[in-house]
C-alpha cells in the first residue's frame, strides 16, 4: 500500500517507512498539548507530597525529565525531525481522587512540522520518572491515558480532543 492509499505520510510510494520531506513546507507556529497520569497507592502520593521519597524531589525531577525528553524526541522516535523547540512546559498536578499525578505537557515550535510527538514524549517520560523514583515503595503504579489534548498550526489545522 502506498501513502496515497493509506493516508500515512511516513510511507514511500512503494510502502516503505521513510522520513517525510518538510523542506518545502512553510514555517508556522505550531503547538501541541498532551496529558497522561500515573495512578498509585494513596500512601505513595502522600510520600511524594511530603517530599520524603528517598530519591529526592519526585515532581521537580519528573518535570525536568519531561522537558529534556521533549527536546530529544527525534532521538527516540525513528522518523521524527529534530526541532528547535521554542517552548516546553510540563505540569504535574497531584490528584488525591485518582490517587496519583496528572501530567500535562505543551510544546511549541515555529517550523515546518508539528510537535505532537514532543508533547506526548514529555508526558510519557515524566510519568516514567515518577514511577522510577517511587517504584521501591509501589511497583503497582499504572501509567494511563496518555493522549493528545490539542494541537494548532500546520496544514491539517487545529485539533481538540473530546472529553
Amino acid at each position: 500500500m502506498t501513502s496515497e492509499q493509506t493516508g500515512l505520510t511516513h510511507l514511500s510510494a512503494s510502502g516503505e517507512a521513510n522520513m517525510v520531506d518538510v523542506g518545502d513546507k512553510p514555517a508556522t507556529t505550531r503547538e501541541a498539548t498532551a496529558e497522561g497520569m500515573i495512578v498509585m497507592a494513596p500512601e505513595t502520593l502522600a510520600l511524594i507530597l511530603a517530599g520524603d521519597a528517598k530519591k529526592g524531589d519526585v515532581l521537580g525531577t519528573a518535570r525536568i525529565a519531561g522537558i529534556m525528553a521533549a527536546k530529544r524526541t527525534h532521538e527516540l522516535i525513528p522518523l521524527c525531525h529534530p526541532l528547535a523547540l521554542s517552548k516546553v512546559s510540563v505540569d504535574l498536578r497531584p490528584d488525591e481522587t485518582l490517587p496519583g499525578v496528572v501530567v500535562t505537557a505543551t510544546a511549541r515550535v515555529t517550523g515546518p512540522t508539528g510537535v505532537e510527538m514532543e508533547a506526548l514524549t514529555a508526558v510519557s517520560v515524566a510519568c516514567l520518572t515518577v514511577y522510577d523514583m517511587t517504584k521501591a515503595v509501589d511497583r503497582g503504579m499504572r501509567i494511563e491515558g496518555v493522549r493528545l489534548l490539542a494541537k494548532s498550526g500546520g496544514r491539517s489545522g487545529d485539533f481538540r480532543a473530546e472529553g
